[in-house]
């Protein structure tokens, strides 16, 4: 960096006594800081450059990638929970499965990740296709299909290319500046240490939000997940948070919807999914318009996440075989393969629950 300032400096110069042949001696206070606005902007000029090639290098190239995925590990420590991980590893095995139904490009650059040993809820991608999940997200999130949800949610900003955006548009200049001027390593070393320390506070703007939200429902249903999940997600945050507001990072105010607006943005597109013949209002299940049923709550989940669970069955149901007659089998109703609620505590009998569907559906 000092090397190309002082060139930076000579070209200037030099171009100053071609095109100013009277000036002779010393510049004066005014020519010299001149001099120097133009060598800052060259330098400020230069280090964005690099910045930007080595973006894309990590970005796109299985060194940078590796390199990344090496140095967040470092920074953010790893949980080894063999059972976390192999539930994380079968997930993601699920999705980027079902990614590749449509965007096949995942096969050339499948996702890293690992697990960190933070207990708030979060899971981040970064760069390259490298992700962090916080080990409180399996606290919160009762389920895999909850989960694979916001992994999903992650994946697609990473196949959408939003975090790249997000660092080219966010990161401090100064910071770069910084960074490459005092790293000895090189820039390369200089840019992934910046990359590592700002994984969870690259700015995603709203609409990129709400597209990784519809691309992550996409993924679901190109899934065996249940696409109730989506909603239940947000309704678990809620109860879980007592209120409709953001809460830390990930849920700033400025760049994300609020839980109760993405909760009813998944719920309407389940209804979409099912050919409008499936809601969810308050506790109730609906179909055609129709109250179908009020799932009783269990342990790990309340009425209306319960709710939303049975509403993805019949979602699944409506959408793959157009609703055949339900059925009741050893304590669950079933609309062809497809299981869609099991009697459990107060609810009514497998056969009366099936009985009131036909009716209605």
């Amino acid at each position: 960096m000092f090397n190309f300032k002082k060139k930076l400096s000579k070209i200037i110069a030099s171009a100053m006594l071609v095109s100013m042949p009277i000036f002779a001696g010393a510049p004066s206070q005014a020519d010299a800081n001149w001099i120097d606005t133009i060598i800052n902007v060259g330098v400020a000029g230069y280090q964005m450059s690099e910045y930007n090639k080595e973006i894309d290098k990590i970005n796109k190239t299985e060194e940078g990638r590796q390199q990344l995925y090496a140095q967040m590990k470092e920074k953010q420590g790893v949980d080894n929970d063999p059972a976390l991980n192999q539930r994380l590893d079968g997930i993601m095995s699920n999705l980027s499965t079902a990614v590749a139904v449509t965007e096949p490009a995942i096969n050339e650059k499948p996702f890293l990740y690992f697990i960190n040993p933070s207990k708030e809820f979060n899971a981040a991608c970064s760069l390259g296709h490298v992700m962090t999940v916080n080990a409180g997200i399996f606290d919160l999130l009762r389920t895999d299909d909850e989960v694979a949800v916001v992994l999903g949610h992650e994946m697609s900003h990473g196949m959408r290319d939003h975090v790249v955006k997000g660092f080219k548009n966010s990161v401090p200049v100064t910071l770069i500046a910084t960074a490459i001027a005092s790293n000895t390593n090189g820039v390369g070393i200089a840019v992934t240490n910046v990359v590592a320390n700002y994984v969870d506070k690259v700015h995603i703007t709203k609409p990129m939000e709400w597209e990784a939200d519809n691309i992550a429902f996409q993924y679901m249903a190109n899934s065996h997940y249940n696409l109730g999940a989506c909603a239940a997600v947000w309704q678990r945050v809620i109860e879980k948070s007592g209120s409709d507001k953001m809460t830390g990072d990930i849920f700033s105010v400025s760049d994300h919807p609020s839980h109760t607006e993405r909760l009813n943005n998944y719920v309407k597109k389940m209804k979409e999914y099912s050919g409008n013949k499936v809601d969810v209002k308050g506790n109730a299940v609906y179909v055609n318009d129709k109250e179908f049923i009020v799932p009783a709550a269990t342990e790990e989940m309340s009425e209306k996440v319960r709710a939303y669970y049975v509403a993805g069955n019949l979602a699944r149901a409506f959408h793959d075989n157009g609703g055949v007659d339900a059925t009741a089998y050893d304590g669950t109703v079933y609309m062809g393969n497809q299981g869609i609620i099991t009697s459990l505590n107060t609810d009514a009998s497998a056969e009366e629950i099936a009985n009131k569907l036909n009716s209605i559906k």
